[in-house]
């Protein structure tokens, strides 16, 4: 879900809508994202919360970072249903409050599309992580090169997508900044969502990488 600091609008739209997204198969996509997770985890960009009822037992707190204050109110609510005990906080991906090498995983659920410096976030995320820490990533990317959607992509960045969708981008190459950031990758799933359809947004990567112990 993006890091907005404020976006009403889009916020209250999405929040009715992801719902019925997690029915037509986005929450099997969050459990997947979440399987096998233990001990400490910062979830990056929560959004109203709905990952928050998939976490394992496994894992010990969830510090859920979300800055926009509908979404964020909506998380609190979610995060009193979640079977492990999450705290959530207003925070951007960019600052996230906890200290070096601290969080045994980093979860990044459809956030990477919309924060304002990727690469920031990525940075961050690395900070906290201790040597052979977990990043789990859920995200809309762009589409290969040299295909007609990704010359829509191209297209819809450069005008209307962002203002519309809070600040989201359709053709950011998340898995070549997560690896660019330092992380290696060890799995990695590519579809579209959903199947069949030729939305801006459809491309999607689901993985696991990890930061290196030297």
């Amino acid at each position: 879900m993006p890091t907005l600091r404020r976006h009403p609008v889009f916020a209250r739209l999405y929040s009715r809508l992801s719902p019925e997204m997690d029915r037509q198969g986005v929450g099997e996509h969050r459990q997947r994202l979440l399987a096998g997770l233990s001990g400490r985890v910062v979830e990056v960009g929560a959004g109203n919360g709905l990952n928050f009822v998939r976490y394992p037992p496994t894992v010990s707190t969830v510090l859920a970072l979300e800055p926009e204050p509908h979404l964020r109110r909506l998380a609190g609510e979610g995060a009193a249903q979640a079977p492990v005990a999450v705290e959530v906080v207003d925070a951007p991906g960019e600052n996230i409050p906890a200290a070096d090498g601290s969080v045994d995983a980093v979860v990044a659920s459809l956030v990477l599309c919309s924060v304002r410096d990727q690469d920031a976030v990525l940075a961050e995320m690395w900070r906290v992580l201790r040597p052979g820490g977990q990043l789990r990533f859920y995200e809309h990317v762009a589409a290969p090169d040299g295909g007609r959607l990704r010359t829509v992509q191209r297209v819809v960045d450069a005008t209307v997508w962002p203002h519309l969708v809070g600040g989201c981008h359709t053709g950011r190459d998340t898995e070549a900044a997560i690896s660019a950031a330092g992380f290696v990758i060890d799995e990695v799933d590519r579809f579209h969502f959903p199947p069949g359809q030729a939305s801006p947004a459809a491309p999607h990567v689901l993985g696991k990488a990890h930061r290196p112990a030297s």
